[in-house]
């Protein structure tokens, strides 16, 4: 595998989110680890209110509950924070689909205009590829890279997001074949 990564060319912007119910259309947690030059530079982190219910199930997988929201900042709030932050470089996320899928959503049920499309690339795809012959889940690939992990925690998950990019690329990953593009619906 030729290795075609340019630390400095690229600026990528690892993000995760965690949901409060089955319904995958808010957030109750969004991290942000910004990567440049081959390092993850910044980080945020931030409980969201998501303004809607929550299942059991999701709370018992992540450990926030309606309690610990309830005087968070609503995705609108963050907006402002979060906004510039995942406009500056390529997006990536773990099962990047979903993660976007969300931020649509959020975007579409608070009515903030973005961008109609972001370049991203999705470390679940990444890892197939490279590593046919395992699971994929992030805390597998965590384990396999020795990377620290607190699963569902969205800050931690952002965080070991970055790594595991940097380290794929490090292993010959050629990151220009995993772009991809995410269309923002607006309905």
């Amino acid at each position: 595998m030729t290795n075609h990564f340019e630390p400095k060319k690229y600026r990528y912007i690892a993000f995760d989110v965690e949901t409060p119910n089955h319904n995958n259309d808010r957030m109750s947690a969004i991290g942000i680890s910004v990567i440049e030059n081959g390092e993850i530079t910044d980080e945020f982190y931030s409980l969201v209110n998501p303004e809607t219910f929550y299942d059991p199930f999701n709370v018992q997988l992540t450990g926030i509950s309606e309690e610990l929201t309830a005087n968070q900042p609503t995705f609108s709030d963050l907006w402002e924070t979060i906004g510039p932050k995942l406009s500056s470089g390529i997006l990536v996320a773990h099962n990047a689909p979903f993660d976007l899928s969300v931020l649509n959503s959020c975007l579409r049920t608070y009515g903030i205009s973005w961008q109609d499309s972001v370049p991203y690339v999705c470390t679940v795809q990444m890892s197939r590829k490279l590593y046919p012959n395992m699971r994929h889940n992030l805390n597998v690939m965590c384990d396999f890279f020795d990377i620290d992990l607190d699963h569902h925690n969205a800050g931690s998950d952002s965080h070991a997001c970055g790594e595991l990019l940097l380290r794929m690329i490090r292993e010959g990953a050629d990151i220009s074949r995993s772009i991809r593009t995410y269309s923002f619906s607006k309905k």
